[in-house]
């Protein structure tokens, strides 16, 4: 699903990455409140709205083939963007829940410069989390991390954990616990990613 600004004519890509559950509709309706012109949104959907079976905390085989086509249909949005001249560096990539875990582990495997990435309640797949998994340089790349420091389903330590891989990538990365939040979404992080989107639109 694409939305916003034709692709042809956008400055920036924003790819919008489901939850378990959601729709591609759904996470686009949150992308309007970022009030941005010249910006498209690419938006993929996941089979029956869920992008892997088990918990994110699962062993890694256990979600497969499920991760691994999650992976590449955000692959596919970024190729997307960058064949219609839109750089890696203009394109933002942002995810709740399933959708985040998904967007964090697409970005710190394949790390270079982007726009952006956004991980709302999620962080990197895996039963645990080895730092010998990642290497290369984002670059400075901005990578901001919310949830809530009671979130159900994402551990606080996952989110502490996929900072550090971040950092430890060159990322430039801001990481907020908002107490008691629960499993969602707040105004503060919309803002945050709506200004990391701005930033980059001319």
């Amino acid at each position: 699903m694409t939305a916003g600004a034709p692709l042809d004519a956008a400055e920036v890509a924003l790819v919008l990455v489901h939850g378990r559950g959601a729709t591609a509709q759904s996470i686009v309706q949150m992308a309007h409140d970022f009030h941005q012109h010249d910006v498209t949104y690419l938006t993929p959907k996941a089979a029956r709205n869920t992008w892997y079976p088990n918990a994110f905390t699962a062993p890694v085989e256990s979600n497969e083939p499920g991760r691994s086509s999650g992976l590449q249909a955000i692959d596919d949005a970024v190729i997307e963007a960058t064949d219609a001249g839109i750089p890696r560096e203009r394109v933002v990539i942002l995810g709740f829940s399933q959708g985040a875990c998904l967007a964090s582990e697409y970005v710190a495997r394949n790390p270079r410069r982007y726009g952006g990435i956004t991980v709302l309640s999620g962080g990197l797949i895996g039963k645990s989390v080895d730092s010998d998994d990642y290497e290369g340089d984002l670059d400075g790349t901005p990578v901001f991390l919310g949830c809530s420091d009671v979130d159900p389903h994402i551990p606080e330590e996952r989110v502490h954990e996929s900072a550090t891989i971040f950092e430890q990538l060159n990322g430039d990365v801001t990481e907020r616990l908002y107490e008691g939040m629960g499993h969602g979404i707040n105004q503060d992080e919309i803002e945050h990613g709506s200004r990391m989107v701005a930033d980059l639109v001319e």
